[in-house]
C-alpha cells in the first residue's frame, strides 16, 4: 500500500516554505500576529499579504491564531472511513485503487475530507472522490488527453488540474483498460 501522507507532514512542509520565504517560522509569526491583533481571519489574511505571506503559509498562519478546523486534526483512516461511512459498498472499489497504485514507485496518498489524492514524487495526478450513492470516480491529471471510451471529462472533480475522470460502479470495473489509464497519468506526471 502506498504511504498515507498526513496534513501533518503537509503542516511541516508549511512550515518550512514560510521559514524559506520569510527568514522566520511560525512561531516568530504568532508573536507578531498576537501583537498586530487582527479581528478576524480577512484582516489577518490582508495583514500578512502586506508582508508578502500568501498561500499556504499564509493559510497555514490562520489556522495557528484561528484554530485548525476538524478535517486537518483528523487521521487519513478517519477522513476515509467519513467518506465512506454513508457508502460502504464503495469502500472496496477505493481500497482496490489504492492497492493498484502500490506498485508506482514513489506514490502517495493524501486524505482529505471529500476525497483521496493520488501523488506522485512529482505532484498529484490523481484523486479517488464517491461522487455518487452508486459511484467511485478516479479523477485524473491528463493534460492534452481528449476524453474517450470510458475516460470522460472531470467537471468539479478535486481541483481544476484533474481534467479526465474514470467511473467505477464495482472493483469488476477497474480493468486493465482503467489500469492504463492510472499508470499514464502516473507517468505523465512523475
Amino acid at each position: 500500500m502506498p504511504e498515507m501522507r498526513t496534513w501533518q507532514a503537509m503542516r511541516d512542509q508549511i512550515h518550512r516554505q514560510l521559514e524559506r520565504q520569510t527568514g522566520e517560522g511560525v512561531e516568530a509569526w504568532s508573536g507578531k500576529i498576537k501583537s498586530a491583533a487582527p479581528a478576524d481571519e480577512p484582516a489577518l489574511r490582508g495583514w500578512l499579504a502586506d508582508r508578502g505571506v500568501t498561500g499556504y503559509p499564509a493559510m497555514l498562519l490562520a489556522w495557528e491564531t484561528f484554530g485548525y478546523p476538524d478535517f486537518l486534526t483528523a487521521t487519513a483512516d478517519e477522513l476515509v472511513d467519513a467518506q465512506y461511512a454513508d457508502r460502504p459498498d464503495l469502500r472496496p472499489i477505493f481500497d482496490a485503487v489504492v492497492a493498484a497504485i502500490s506498485g508506482f514507485e514513489g506514490a502517495e496518498i493524501q486524505a482529505r475530507k471529500t476525497y483521496v489524492s493520488l501523488v506522485s514524487p512529482r505532484r498529484t495526478f490523481g484523486i479517488v472522490q464517491a461522487s455518487t450513492k452508486k459511484r467511485v470516480d478516479v479523477g485524473l491529471r491528463l493534460d492534452g488527453v481528449e476524453p474517450e471510451g470510458r475516460l470522460l471529462l472531470a467537471k468539479s472533480l478535486g481541483n481544476d488540474t484533474i481534467t479526465r475522470r474514470l467511473a467505477l460502479e464495482s472493483v469488476d470495473d477497474l480493468d486493465d483498460e482503467v489500469l492504463g489509464w492510472i499508470s499514464r497519468a502516473y507517468a505523465a506526471n512523475s
